[in-house]
């Protein structure tokens, strides 16, 4: 059996972001005394959904990517969906840190434009990995 060295980089990757994301919600936590639920705060519950969204769609992508390296895909294509879903997963995390990203307001169009890219390449590389591992299997 093959060790999915790729998938544990990735993998290293993501729960370093994690983590800072973590972080920051915590802080944003203690500075203003929000104990639990976001307390009414838009800035704390923008950043419990960047750190949330990261939650939801990574552990499943990990998985699946160690899968498909141990099984059917190309170690250059494991890498390059890797890499596509890491950077999406920074772009979305960057445009969830402001008012514009995260609710679309017409003054911050780029923000906009990275949540757009986050959601499209997650979507993108799930597609791409359970099409072939479904393909390599049948």
């Amino acid at each position: 059996m093959t060790i999915p060295i790729i998938a544990a980089v990735t993998g290293a990757l993501l729960i370093i972001l994690q983590a800072i994301l973590m972080i920051l919600v915590g802080i944003h936590r203690i500075r203003n005394r929000v104990n639990l639920g976001t307390g009414g705060d838009p800035a704390l519950e923008r950043k419990i959904r960047r750190h949330g969204n990261l939650a939801e769609n990574a552990a499943l992508f990990i998985v699946a990517l160690a899968l498909a390296e141990m099984t059917v895909v190309p170690n250059d294509v494991i890498a390059i969906i890797a890499v596509i879903f890491v950077l999406g997963r920074v772009f979305h995390a960057i445009a969830l840190s402001t008012v514009a990203g995260s609710h679309g307001s017409a003054t911050g169009k780029i923000f906009s434009a990275f949540r757009a890219i986050g959601a499209f390449s997650t979507f993108g590389c799930f597609l791409a990995l359970g099409g072939y591992l479904l393909a390599g299997i049948f």
